[in-house]
């Protein structure tokens, strides 16, 4: 019965798994496209209001409004993907712990455990946080420096950035639930095995 009952934690863990990572890649293709339709609209509204009110008179000027304005735009884009990330990580490490652990009656296991997390889903939050300043500042210099055809660099970087943005999120995610298996194997004395990897651990 009992290792019946750890195989359903076990399953119930991977399903998470899966499923959180298809919706990931489904909302972030999603907002993928809207993101780059916002900021190819913005950028032709952006020139046509500028060329209207006659606020810069020659194409390089105009140019360089036009890349100040689309970097904010980014930064902002950024940003929130940043916040997206990391409500996706702490649900994902709530679920899993929820669904893997709402059977213990062990409250220093489960204690163990959410500290663990905790400090998992801190380090995870500063790596992504990292990377994406890291993407930022490398579509500002891109942007700038292909000043010239602002609109067609534009639509490739919002691509770019939105790729990168994917696989940072599935990443994150598959960094999360292996560490929770590892996790949930260490709370309850169960072997996971993987490719070229073999984890053995007991109660923290």
């Amino acid at each position: 019965m009992a290792r019946r009952n750890l195989m359903v934690v076990v399953v119930a863990v991977v399903v998470v798994e899966v499923v959180v990572v298809v919706i990931v890649v489904v909302v972030v293709v999603v907002v993928a496209i809207v993101v780059v339709v916002v900021v190819v609209l913005l950028v032709i509204v952006v020139v046509a209001v500028l060329k209207e009110v006659v606020v810069v008179e020659d194409s390089k000027s105009l140019a360089a409004v036009v890349v100040v304005v689309v970097v904010v735009v980014i930064v902002v884009v950024v940003v929130v993907v940043v916040v997206v990330i990391v409500v996706i990580v702490v649900v994902v490490v709530v679920v899993v712990v929820v669904s893997s652990f709402s059977s213990s009656s062990s409250s220093s296991r489960i204690t163990c455990v959410v500290v663990v997390l905790v400090v998992v889903v801190i380090v995870v939050v500063i790596v992504v946080i990292v990377v994406v300043v890291v993407v930022v500042v490398v579509v500002a210099v891109v942007v700038v420096v292909a000043v010239v055809v602002v609109v067609v660099v534009v639509v490739v970087v919002v691509v770019v950035v939105v790729v990168v943005v994917v696989v940072v999120e599935v990443v994150v995610v598959v960094i999360v639930v292996v560490v929770i298996k590892i996790i949930v194997a260490a709370a309850t004395s169960v072997s996971f095995s993987y490719p070229y990897l073999k984890i053995t651990a007991t109660c923290c």
